[in-house]
């Protein structure tokens, strides 16, 4: 009886435990994506800067990063030589900053809810530049699956109340950068045995992200933000954001690390679902039936694709397990084999 209630606690700890990193989770990133758009919308805080918000985030990331690696010596930095970096991680942090650029840019022409809308298109793009890269096997139930998110994330389009097509195009390039980035850490990392947790990507990535910045910054922003002689840099706003959007760094490393990579999808479409929802009641967005409706359909198109996923996991875990245990059998087999000759050389 003992046992059983021990047992029972540790499960009820464990579930109890992931549901707090999942809830922290959703909250940070709700988060940032709220106050990013407070930030950047011209009706609310009006400082359209989305290069700038980026590299503000980027050096405070950079220096917590640096901090904790090399002076408080929290964890270890990878042992990464000059081509590994040169050849592997300067890529991942040029498509990093052209996947935050464009996206935090979307906040200034799209609503919160349609850009979550559009995001749903994520499995669709990280499959599809999978294929391209050879990373991927193409399925024809998989793409078909990939085809009703697209078609969900279309409809979700049709019926938005404040459609703009640049916005549009800006999350949309985001998506594919994003993608392309989380296809390149599996080929340019993972594949080579490099595993980095959010500290040491953001104190190796976070870097290269700022100066890849810099370059847009120079030519689109700086001229702009030398004329807006009024502005005054506001350390509470830029230093609370800026930390929020560490903090989810973490978070991610969290989720990931003590639950699944799968998890963190489930909980993503949660978070998404509770910002239109947000965005509707408090931030007065339009939200339109069809919207909900399209997005519906997105929805359940991911939903089937992770459950596929899973499916496809566990299949491959009871594949391994079944070979462990031929394995085994076959070496006992071969021990008893031996014991019984040796029995035979004995009595001989």
């Amino acid at each position: 009886m003992g046992k059983d209630s021990t047992f029972g606690d540790g499960v009820l700890k464990k579930i109890l435990l992931s549901y707090t990193y999942v809830a922290i989770w959703i909250f940070l990133s709700f988060t940032v994506i709220v106050y990013n758009k407070y930030i950047l919308d011209r009706k609310l805080y009006n400082w359209p800067f989305p290069i700038s918000l980026t590299m503000i985030h980027m050096a405070f990331c950079s220096s917590l990063a640096f901090i904790a690696v090399r002076v408080l010596k929290l964890v270890e930095p990878a042992s990464l030589s000059r081509h590994v970096y040169l050849t592997s991680v300067l890529p991942i942090g040029a498509l990093y900053s052209l996947s935050l650029w464009l996206s935090n840019s979307a906040y200034i022409y799209l609503s919160v809810s349609f850009i979550q809308m559009l995001k749903a298109l994520m499995p669709v793009a990280v499959y599809t530049i999978g294929i391209l890269l050879k990373k991927d096997a193409f399925k024809s139930n998989t793409m078909g699956n990939m085809l009703a998110i697209s078609l969900g994330v279309a409809v979700a389009a049709y019926g938005e109340a404040k459609y703009d097509s640049w916005g549009v195009f800006l999350q949309l390039g985001a998506v594919v950068f994003e993608a392309t980035r989380l296809v390149m850490i599996q080929i340019l990392l993972t594949s080579k045995g490099i595993n980095l947790n959010p500290i040491t990507s953001l104190y190796y990535v976070a870097p290269s992200c700022l100066a890849f910045l810099s370059i847009p910054w120079i030519i689109v922003e700086y001229p702009m933000l030398k004329q807006n002689s009024g502005f005054h840099f506001d350390f509470v706003i830029f230093g609370t954001n800026s930390l929020c959007a560490f903090a989810l760094n973490l978070a991610v490393f969290l989720l990931v690390g003590k639950t699944s990579a799968l998890t963190m999808n489930v909980a993503g479409v949660v978070k998404d679902w509770l910002l239109i929802a947000f965005s509707w009641s408090v931030i007065k967005d339009t939200v339109t039936p069809i919207n909900l409706f399209g997005y519906g359909l997105a929805f359940l198109g991911v939903a089937y694709y992770n459950h596929s996923k899973l499916q496809a996991l566990k299949a491959k875990e009871a594949q391994k397990k079944a070979q462990t245990a031929d394995e085994e059998a076959g070496k006992l087999l071969e021990e008893r084999q031996g014991e019984d000759a040796m029995e035979k050389k004995g009595d001989a």
